[in-house]
């Protein structure tokens, strides 16, 4: 039996749904009877929205009306909604919110606040409802009337809250992503304008954002005819005056390439002033993502997430990413769950015989769910030798990457569901070793610079989320740590050294062997 098969089969012993599970409101219909059960429908926009009334049947008892997002706007609004309740004898009422970005969010909280159930309607059951009543003809009341019927053929949905931690991880997840894109953009805009100025330049270096001399140069020259002014020893004073370490061969380089490079394009001060604003918008963000990143850092340590650093290939922040954009894994009863609701499962056409469930990826789904699903799944495939080793035999089969993808994203669910919702760390069969989780924190606040007290915090969080079993197991690399700090003469890797006794004493270790130097153990 084939793959599609043995799917197609499984989706075939599924219950058969009309309703959206979470948009299912009949139930409570029948019980309270359609004429005493109401629908608000809220058509949202930036500054103001439009609702109304109707009773289940889609009898309107309070006509499309306006409402500020103002506090006194929406408190008029619930006191006028809660009179037609009264006068209406409605035993029962959804208000049923077309999701529009972030505009909606705050009509949400309003109603949400004054205890009413609030659903959310997709814009697109909005637009496939309006379509067959009112084609051609898209307005506000229209849409009104739309959002009516999407809630009452359960596509007005319920949303888990999600809590205070999740809030803030995906939040700053989102606000990473953001910023990386910025300094993404930022840094083609650099490599752009060092072309004009000075043509040949980033070939001196393989990165020139990695090289510690490639922009101080460029910014303080600007020219080749001023670097073959300057000379060696001209650009090691400009290098020692900004505080730069470089090495002489390098600046040897540069100083071969002057000689042979022609000029830049005019006005060359201008295009400098510019370059030196554009890398220093670009050191701006780089520092504000290192902020963001330990801050990340810090609230994965507070969440079983935590433990996916024992999986090859899962770094901090892409846990961390993973971590806000799933929410409580209370929210999934099994890692199907997780793939269906980020959309990571292939769209089918059925017709008769006809019958192709091999098509591209579901529209629907969450997208940024997915997003981050299939950055881990990418970063598997090169970091993880058992994924590693399967998509290299995939591609030797002819499969598209793409579907490479989309599997390794599966598999990471499957094994991820197991790991966050059993509270245990990386086990495979196909994997000799697995990472550590509160190694792989010490290295990352190591190459962040991260303060000690945030280390102490984040690394006793950490150790109280590894299961118990496993605490030895993670003491080992840290013993091994420790022993480093102690012979170390640098002051970040020396606090390590004193922070390091309480963290294995919260693992069960209160004894360290040393190495042979004989030196005792103050612990």
């Amino acid at each position: 039996m084939t793959v599609s098969a043995r799917s197609r089969r499984r989706r075939g012993r599924r219950r058969h749904e009309v309703h959206k599970p979470a948009g299912a409101l009949h139930p409570r219909v029948e019980r309270v009877g359609p004429q005493h059960f109401g629908v608000v429908s809220v058509d949202c926009a930036k500054a103001r929205s439009k609702w109304m009334l109707a009773d289940f049947f889609g009898n309107v008892l309070i006509e499309p009306v306006e409402v500020p997002h103002t506090k006194a706007g929406f408190r008029a609004a619930v006191e006028r909604l809660r009179q037609a309740v009264h006068d209406h004898r409605l035993d029962d009422l959804v208000v049923a919110v077309e999701r529009t970005g972030r505009y909606h969010q705050p009509v949400k909280r309003a109603f949400a606040d004054a205890g009413f159930e609030v659903r959310t309607v997709h814009p697109f059951a909005t637009k496939q409802f309006r379509l067959p009543a009112d084609p051609g003809n898209k307005t506000d009341d229209t849409d009104l009337s739309a959002i009516h019927r999407a809630a009452v053929n359960g596509f007005g949905l319920t949303e888990r809250p999600l809590d205070d931690l999740s809030l803030r991880l995906r939040s700053l997840a989102r606000y990473r992503r953001d910023l990386v894109r910025k300094g993404s953009a930022l840094k083609n805009q650099i490599h752009e304008h060092l072309e004009m100025l000075m043509p040949g330049y980033a070939g001196c270096f393989e990165d020139v954002f990695i090289s510690n001399i490639a922009l101080p140069i460029a910014r303080r020259t600007g020219s080749p005819e001023a670097v073959r002014g300057l000379g060696t020893a001209g650009l090691a004073r400009l290098l020692v005056e900004a505080s730069v370490r470089f090495r002489a061969p390098t600046l040897d380089g540069v100083l071969a390439w002057a000689e042979a490079a022609a000029g830049g394009q005019e006005p060359a001060e201008v295009l400098r002033r510019i370059l030196a604003a554009l890398d220093e918008d670009r050191l701006m963000k780089a520092r504000e993502i290192d902020d963001v990143e330990r801050e990340l850092a810090s609230l994965l340590a507070r969440t079983p997430y935590v433990l996916l650093l024992s999986m090859p290939g899962v770094n901090v922040v892409s846990a961390a990413e993973f971590a806000g954009e799933m929410g409580s894994i209370e929210h999934y009863a099994n890692a199907r769950a997780i793939t269906g609701r980020a959309g990571l499962f292939p769209s089918r056409y059925q017709s008769d015989r006809v019958d192709r469930s091999d098509g591209p990826l579901v529209r629907g789904g969450n997208r940024s769910l997915r997003q981050a699903i299939l950055m881990i799944a990418d970063n598997l495939i090169r970091c993880n030798d058992h994924f590693r080793g399967l998509a290299i035999c995939w591609r030797a089969a002819g499969k598209d990457p793409r579907d490479t993808h989309v599997k390794v994203g599966s598999r990471f669910c499957r094994i991820a569901y197991q790991m966050v919702a059993g509270l245990q760390v990386y086990r495979h069969p196909s994997s000799q070793q697995r990472c550590y989780v509160l190694r792989k924190l010490i290295d990352f606040h190591r190459e962040h610079a991260t303060a000690m007290p945030q280390v102490m915090a984040d690394l006793d969080k950490a150790a109280g989320q590894v299961p118990r079993d496993q605490h030895r197991s993670e003491a080992e690399p840290l013993v091994e740590v420790l022993s480093q700090a102690r012979r170390a003469r640098s002051g970040g890797v020396r606090m390590l050294g004193e922070i390091l006794p309480e963290v294995l004493a919260k693992l069960g270790v209160h004894r360290v062997e040393l190495s042979p130097s004989g030196e005792a153990d103050p612990t």
